[in-house]
């Protein structure tokens, strides 16, 4: 499984942002697609997730309320729509694909940049 993020930019404090992470090769509707996000200095943490089969999002406090997963089956696309973006919100944006057999996260994109400036 290949992921590949993209979307990210730079935008003004109270913008909004469009990630996107397109799987290809031998997806699985097993796996659950998650967002983490890694700003300098900082460890990397958990951004968002959703399962393909039922749709339903799961995310970090830090965002509820301003960020929205959503996926695309026919496309194998997940999307990541960020509103209200605030400074804090800079980092480097990883999509992630976790075997919901294995528990663990088998396949990592490479990072998309989003830099928000206040």
């Amino acid at each position: 499984v290949q992921l590949q993020a993209s979307g990210g930019g730079l935008v003004q404090a109270g913008g909004s942002l469009r990630l996107s992470c397109v799987a290809s090769g031998r997806t699985r509707r097993s796996y659950t697609m998650n967002w983490f996000r890694q700003a300098p200095g900082k460890e990397r943490e958990f951004v968002a997730a959703i399962t393909w089969s039922s749709g339903s999002g799961d995310y970090a406090d830090s965002v509820k309320g301003r960020f929205t997963i959503s996926r695309d089956n026919a496309r194998n696309t997940v999307y990541l729509e960020m509103n209200s973006l605030k400074p804090e919100d800079t980092a480097v944006y990883v999509c992630a694909a976790k075997s919901a057999l294995r528990g663990i996260y088998e396949y990592w994109g490479q990072g998309t940049l989003v830099t928000v400036s206040s």
